[in-house]
């Protein structure tokens, strides 16, 4: 095998376990969100991140061909989904009372 085999390999490898890592840091956000009510999370950054997101994997679903890829920005997104949405929930049901 070349060596730019064995990088590339290291590469993919590394990217997936980066999404994995990336998706665990999001949990303690959501967690004080849902279980603790605690809003712990900047609305407006999450817009922007939501948003950013979802364009990134709208990109990877019609013109990358590329699973990896696609599944990796589809859970970040859906991450910073979870944040917003739990964070608007929170804010709403908070400005009511």
């Amino acid at each position: 095998m070349y060596i730019t085999e064995i990088l590339i390999k290291l590469l993919i490898v590394a990217y997936a376990i980066d999404g994995i890592i990336a998706a665990i840091g999001y949990w303690p956000t959501i967690k004080d969100l849902y279980f603790h009510k605690k809003k712990s999370a900047n609305i407006p950054s999450y817009y922007i991140w939501t948003f950013s997101g979802g364009v990134s994997f709208l990109y990877s679903i019609f013109i990358l061909n590329d699973w990896l890829v696609r599944i990796v920005v589809g859970i970040n997104f859906l991450c910073c989904a979870i944040v917003l949405a739990l964070s608007i929930a929170l804010k709403s049901k908070k400005a009511k009372f």
